[in-house]
């Protein structure tokens, strides 16, 4: 019985570290987001057009490809997006002051690196 009580122990464990780190995971795709979210709020305050985030979105597609889609690439996608925002030229034309409006650093969601 003792014996069993261990290994039901050490299961428990396993599945405890399992849980912590999906928990890590999903923090970090969450922060991601995040991120993504709060340059796309700075590139519609600066107007860009539709066609310019589609054209965004479809290279990030295509540079994230890979036959087996999961969590990893959910990951790679988001981070790959985050860059792409972050690259674009309407966001550095702008003065600091204005690409960062007021409302988007009131935002408690947001999460800076």
């Amino acid at each position: 019985e003792l014996q069993q009580k261990v290994e039901e122990t050490e299961v428990l464990k396993m599945e405890l570290q399992m849980l912590e780190t999906e928990r890590v995971r999903l923090s970090l795709v969450e922060e991601k987001l995040l991120d993504v979210l709060q340059l796309l709020q700075q590139l519609r305050d600066l107007n860009i057009s539709k066609r310019a985030l589609g054209k965004i979105l479809l290279s990030t597609l295509e540079s994230c490809c890979d036959p087996q889609p999961g969590k990893a690439q959910l990951f790679e996608v988001l981070d790959t997006l985050q860059q792409e925002l972050a690259a674009c030229e309407l966001l550095h034309k702008q003065p600091m002051e204005q690409a960062q409006s007021p409302r988007s650093l009131a935002n408690p969601l947001v999460i800076s690196c």
